[in-house]
Order: structure tokens, then sequence, then C-alpha cells
């Protein structure tokens, strides 16, 4: 019990919570913000994949480091204009679209990467993000700018979402698409312009794994952070303060195992601390999805003058 009194009073460990949840705030986001339009994404995890090869191989090629971020935003969103096509234009399973999406992003990222080092065992490094010794938030100074950003983000999109005629178009798309089209708006229109600028969002949270939490591109390195993100979601009732909430939460309970895993010195096995994160995130969604409400029009495409 002390062990984790200490831990909760440690600035160390609070780092490692916000360092943990920056890529999923990201990615939540971007999920939110394709769903809240009504199409489903599945295509994250590739989407992640695609956006951390490609903003450390533009990185590595001697881009500036904002550079890489935007090169992994764009990757991403030129996905984003395949999954939108797939299911706005053609209308086709949003399920089956997004994890074609997950699967070819990543078959293209690790083929990349073994086309352009053949023969290295060991990935090669870049220098990334620095901490922000400048601020006077010792948990903040610790992080980098994209950690930054991120906490950004939530207010900057809640506020688009809830306060401007943009962001009541897109949630009616989710919602209403008739009344959208009623209005003159283009629901393909907006569909597609959520589906890509939630795609970009999903690239920087594959760009902050290789450019600030770590800084090499190595397979595997997403690890399942994509299917977070789309439950996160659920937990968050389709809202950016509580996907905030959410992700801080998963970060929680993540660095939290860490700590008790060097903690324990082997006594439990090291799975049982592994899966500790992913059983109590499962615990709190269940318990938070009981109330909450998807937009109504998601997963179902719409066709203009379509009865």
């Amino acid at each position: 019990m002390n062990t984790v009194l200490d831990l909760l009073v440690s600035a160390p460990f609070w780092v490692a919570v916000l360092r943990v949840a920056t890529p999923l705030v990201f990615g939540t986001l971007g999920v939110l913000w394709y769903e809240r339009a009504g199409v489903l994404n599945l295509g994250i995890e590739g989407l992640m994949v695609v956006g951390a090869f490609s903003g450390w191989f533009a990185v590595f090629l001697g881009l500036p480091l904002w550079a890489g971020v935007l090169v992994a935003a764009g990757v991403a969103a030129l996905f984003g204009v395949l999954h939108a096509f797939l299911t706005v234009t053609l209308a086709l399973s949003q399920h089956v679209a997004g994890l074609g999406i997950t699967m070819l992003a990543t078959a293209l990222s690790y083929f990349a990467y073994r086309v352009a080092f053949p023969k290295v065992s060991t990935p090669p490094t870049v220098t990334p993000f620095a901490p922000m010794d400048w601020l006077p938030i010792p948990v903040l100074r610790e992080q980098t700018p994209l950690t930054l950003l991120a906490l950004v983000l939530v207010p900057l999109l809640a506020w688009v979402l809830y306060r401007t005629p943009a962001g009541l178009a897109l949630r009616m798309a989710g919602e209403n698409p008739k009344a959208v089209d009623s209005q003159g708006i283009s629901v393909a229109r907006v569909r597609y312009a959520a589906v890509v600028s939630g795609s970009a969002l999903m690239g920087v949270a594959g760009a902050f794994l290789t450019l600030a939490a770590f800084n090499a591109f190595f397979f595997n390195m997403v690890n399942g952070r994509g299917w977070v993100c789309v439950a996160l979601v659920v937990f968050a009732g389709w809202q950016p303060g509580k996907a905030l909430l959410g992700a801080l939460l998963f970060g929680f309970f993540d660095a939290l195992q860490l700590r008790l895993q060097q903690a324990d010195a082997g006594a439990l096995p090291h799975q049982v601390y592994l899966m500790l994160p992913y059983v109590l995130s499962i615990v709190a969604l269940v318990v938070a999805s009981r109330r909450a409400r998807a937009p109504q029009a998601l997963m179902k495409p719409y066709i203009a003058g379509e009865r």
C-alpha cells in the first residue's frame, strides 16, 4: 500500500501518465471526429503505424521534426481519402473498409521499412523532440511540444464541435444527414472532411511514438493503441473532454503496472501486470458504456436523393 501511495505523490509517475496518454489523446480525438460525422473507423491501428513510419523516415532523411509530424499527418490523411472514398462515395461496409485500411497501411509501412533498410537489424535513430524545460509546471516541463499540442487540441476541437457552424454540420451528419442535406450542405463533403482530418490526427498519434516517446521505428510499436482509442471513444460518450479523461485513465493504469512490476521483483508473472491496464480499462468501459449514446447515423451510408 505504501508503494502505491508513494507512486501517487511522485512527479515522475505523473510525467509517465501524461506521456503514455498523449498518443491516445490524438488517436481518440481522431476517432471521435470520424464517428461524430457518422463514419466508423477501424483503420486507426494502421494509420498510427503509417504515421509512425512516415514521420520518422522523413526526419531520418533530414527534415525538421515538425516537418516530420506534418508528413505523418499528410500520409495518414491520404489513407483517409481512400477510406472516405470506400465508405462515403461507394458506401461499402465501414467495418470491412476500416480493417482493410489497417492491413494495407501496416503492410505498406513494414514493406517500405524493409526496402529502405534491407540488412539493418537495429533500427536507425533520430534526435527526438526535447522536453519543454522552459515551462514552469513540473509535470509539463518533462513533456515534449506534441503533448502540449494534444492538450490544446481537446478544448479546440470541443469548441469547433459545439460552437461553430462547421461543428454543427459535422454533428448533424452523424445524427441526421437528411437535415444537413435539406440545408443545402453536402453530407459527403462533410464526412470527407471529417475522415481526412481525423486520419491526420491518427497519423500524428503514430508520429508521437517515433519522434517523442522513442527515437526509432520498429515493428509492432503501436501495440494495440489504436483499438484502445476506439474503446475510449465509447467510454467518453463521443465527447472530447471525456476522451482526455479516458486517455489519462489508461495512462494511469499503464504507468502504474510498470512501477508495480519493478517493485514486485518477480513475485508475480509480468504478464499479470501487463494485462492490468487493459482489464481495468475494460471494466471502466463496461460501466461507462451503459450510459453512452452513439451518433444515430453512425455506420449508415447516406446517398443524396435516396429515400
